[in-house]
């Protein structure tokens, strides 16, 4: 197991090019199931969730193969054998109950492990489960497992969700995809993965409209077809990029940004001091170094505050000139940063869904432990403006979901290195 060892060393500048998005290239890559023609996914990201992903496609009887060192994927379901994903595979990605929707729409049956529990909170899948029965899937629960079945086919349904499920409404859509007549989700995900996905489901011969809203309506077809779709850039990814020049100071360009992918995170990132500026390759983030002004965060669906950038924008707000508060409304047990940032000098209360962060003059290096990707990310961030040597360990967590790591922060000037524990 490898730790992560950050030391401070002042400003940043150059260049960071941004990765395809993981969240989108998973759902893409269960959309493979949908056909018996291969799909080609290009700007994939080389991290471990996606060979995870992959090593259940295969499970099921898809081909997945890599090209140009990884960047390029093809994936071939010309015959589905087996209609089970096993519980040893599920529980590693939760994102794998995703096969769930593709496998009923296209075989009539699935039965899918539950994927259990996660370590920023319980994640329920009730609502997957109520859109399948919707479309006219039967349901049942055992040992563990659900078992779906629709042996003459899923029937097009309004399905309205109390309340917004990105994992939901995709797994919806790709079930609605081949669904005799018309599907209509009311309450519908928003984000920016989810039209990723309904544009590669579009280029593969399905009928969606309403994708980026929050009603899309998907006409079923007979059968999809093989296609290729670049995978949009991964706005987690960018934003925790973008925390860097504001934490440690300095200038940096992210290629292959958008600000419509992460507006209202550069909003509250302005709103500190930060100069966030669009160009012709990304957006360049720029800081004088002096101390951010605080900033009250609360995290919701897109396009809202991202969850999935809560940890970071705490590092950074640990250091700014007065008292920020942060309220996560989406996952619960999203705080398990904070003792280890408490750990470096920060000063954090933290009481059920809400942190009260006062700015401190400055965070000393210390032995932290990531608790999961998000968070282990944080603990990076704030290691590049903290005295001293900051050990980051049990970082397989920021394996999942940030590609070289080491080699983008150190291109800008980073003081940051990889060993074994």
């Amino acid at each position: 197991m490898d730790k992560i060892i950050v030391t401070g060393n002042g400003p940043l500048k150059g260049e960071i090019a941004i990765s395809g998005a993981k969240n989108t290239c998973l759902k893409l890559m269960t959309a493979a199931l949908l056909s018996d023609e291969p799909l080609t996914l290009t700007n994939v990201p080389r991290l471990s969730d996606i060979g995870t992903l992959s090593e259940l496609l295969e499970s099921l009887g898809c081909e997945v193969a890599l090209l140009n060192g990884g960047n390029v994927m093809v994936l071939s379901a010309g015959e589905i054998t087996n209609r089970k994903a096993e519980y040893e595979m599920v529980r590693k990605l939760r994102a794998s109950f995703n096969v769930l929707g593709p496998l009923v729409a296209r075989e009539g049956e699935a039965t899918v492990s539950l994927p259990g529990g996660c370590a920023i909170g319980a994640r329920k899948v009730d609502l997957h489960l109520m859109a399948l029965e919707k479309l006219g899937a039967t349901i049942t629960l055992d040992e563990g497992y659900v078992h779906c079945s629709a042996p003459n086919g899923l029937t097009g349904a309004v399905i309205e969700f109390p309340f917004v499920t990105v994992g939901g409404t995709e797994n919806a859509i790709t079930a609605a995809t081949l669904a005799k007549g018309t599907t209509v989700i009311k309450n519908a995900a928003r984000e920016p993965d989810t039209v990723d996905l309904c544009k590669c489901l579009s280029a593969m011969g399905a009928k969606i409209s309403g994708a980026g809203t929050s009603e899309i309506t998907i006409e079923g077809v007979d059968r999809l077809h093989g296609a290729t779709h670049e995978v949009i850039a991964d706005r987690i990814e960018l934003g925790t990029f973008m925390i860097a020049p504001a934490i440690a100071g300095g200038e940096v360009e992210l290629i292959g940004g958008r600000r419509d992918l992460v507006d209202a995170f550069c909003n509250k990132l302005e709103a500190t001091g930060v100069v966030v500026t669009e160009t012709a390759r990304g957006l360049k983030v720029s800081h004088n170094g002096d101390r951010l002004k605080p900033v009250d965060v609360e995290t919701e669906p897109f396009p809202g505050f991202p969850t999935d950038l809560q940890a970071q924008m705490m590092a950074a707000l640990c250091l700014a000139d007065g008292t920020s508060k942060l309220h996560e409304t989406i996952f619960e047990n999203r705080f398990m940063h904070a003792p280890e940032l408490i750990r470096m000098g920060a000063k954090i209360d933290v009481q059920g869904g809400h942190a009260t962060v006062t700015g401190v003059q400055k965070m000393n290096g210390a032995p932290v432990m990531a608790t999961d990707l998000r968070a282990s990310v944080s603990l990076i961030l704030a290691g590049l403006a903290a005295e001293g040597e900051t050990t980051v360990g049990r970082v397989y967590h920021l394996d999942r979901g940030y590609e070289r790591i080491e080699q983008k922060l150190g291109g800008v000037g980073a003081l940051i290195k990889r060993v074994p524990e």
